[in-house]
């Protein structure tokens, strides 16, 4: 049997920001199976003293995203940019044979997502989307039992994501962030479809946003209070709200989700409590963990590479949970619920 060690893959991130930081720290915890090599950035001081504080042995510096992707020889890219700063860099990296690790959303338009997912179906690459609520110990145990089918089926999944924080300029801009429910709220339209919804069921999507306390700002344009009820073919329901006018600096991103047999309470991806609720004086069950969502995904996106499987939730996902968003969006627009069918 060959015990040489595998040789590292090649990779590259595109767009040196805050949530980039998280995804170089998970490189480095997988240092013996990926490594750091270029980093692509329009400031260049920025992304030059990015790749020095995070790249261990050094990284190439490029300001264009052609350039990078055609030139640093990767193996896979990590796409950090904001909803409104996407362009064709996906479709680049398809042709190119470029593995990719994408953060959510990944478009602010149905029609550029599904473009994305099309070009990278088409090079055969493999792709993961930052959901990161999928990847959490507790949130797999969850997963895990409904599969199996023996908790039953889900009835209700109630979910709050609350924060307060300014943000960056882009994010309070409505028309470049998509404003906190295509932004934020977001994770918990996917965690409804990962722990809820079956493929294709139809749904049922009524939701208002508005901007009631930062009115005052002439640069907030998003909406700081948002509110979704989604229901689905067979009657189960999601109720998922979220504020930007919580505790400063704070974010609380808890669900609790009914079952037949179970109350499932979350205090976050990796921390729950499993009562049982189909007969009396059961020990609840209490799952801890401090696992890193970030390194399991960028594992389960090299293990794909590696193995050619299968990611927990490539591009096609990513769409299919920002269409679910944005039919939430057209439901505030009118006033009105909206028919909706999953693509």
């Amino acid at each position: 049997m060959d015990k040489r060690p595998l040789k590292r893959l090649r990779a590259g991130i595109l767009g040196p920001g805050n949530i980039a930081k998280r995804h170089a720290q998970a490189l480095a915890e997988l240092h013996d199976e990926v490594e750091l090599v270029a980093c692509c950035g329009r400031d260049e001081a920025r992304t030059r003293a990015f790749a020095e504080q995070h790249a261990a042995n050094g990284a190439l510096i490029f300001t264009d995203h052609h350039a990078f992707l055609e030139r640093a020889h990767l193996d896979l890219v990590i796409i950090c940019l904001p909803p409104f700063a996407h362009s064709d860099e996906v479709q680049v990296a398809a042709e190119c044979g470029i593995h990719i690790l994408i953060e959510k959303p990944i478009a602010l338009t149905s029609d550029a997502a599904w473009a994305m997912v099309h070009a990278a179906e088409r090079a055969g690459i493999k792709t993961q989307v930052g959901f990161v609520y999928r990847f959490g110990a507790a949130v797999e145990v969850l997963h895990e039992r409904l599969e199996q089918g023996e908790i039953g089926p889900v009835g209700l999944l109630s979910a709050r994501f609350f924060a307060n924080s300014l943000n960056a300029s882009w994010w309070r801009d409505r028309t470049q962030s998509g404003g906190q429910l295509v932004e934020q709220t977001i994770h918990l339209f996917d965690l409804f479809r990962y722990l809820v919804v079956k493929d294709n069921e139809p749904i049922r999507v009524y939701s208002r946003q508005v901007n009631l306390f930062h009115r005052h700002l002439v640069d907030y344009t998003a909406e700081d209070v948002n509110a979704t009820i989604l229901e689905c073919a067979s009657g189960a329901l999601g109720v998922l709200y979220a504020t930007n006018a919580a505790v400063p600096n704070k974010w609380t991103k808890e669900w609790q989700i009914v079952t037949p047999q179970l109350l499932a309470e979350f205090s976050d991806w990796n921390h729950a409590v499993f009562t049982p609720t189909d007969t009396l004086n059961r020990v609840p069950q209490t799952i801890s963990s401090e696992r890193d969502p970030f390194v399991a995904q960028l594992q389960d996106l090299i293990t794909a590479i590696r193995t050619n499987g299968e990611t927990r939730t490539p591009l096609r996902e990513g769409a299919r949970s920002l269409d679910l968003v944005l039919a939430a969006v057209r439901s505030n627009e009118s006033h009105l619920p909206i028919e909706f069918q999953p693509t």
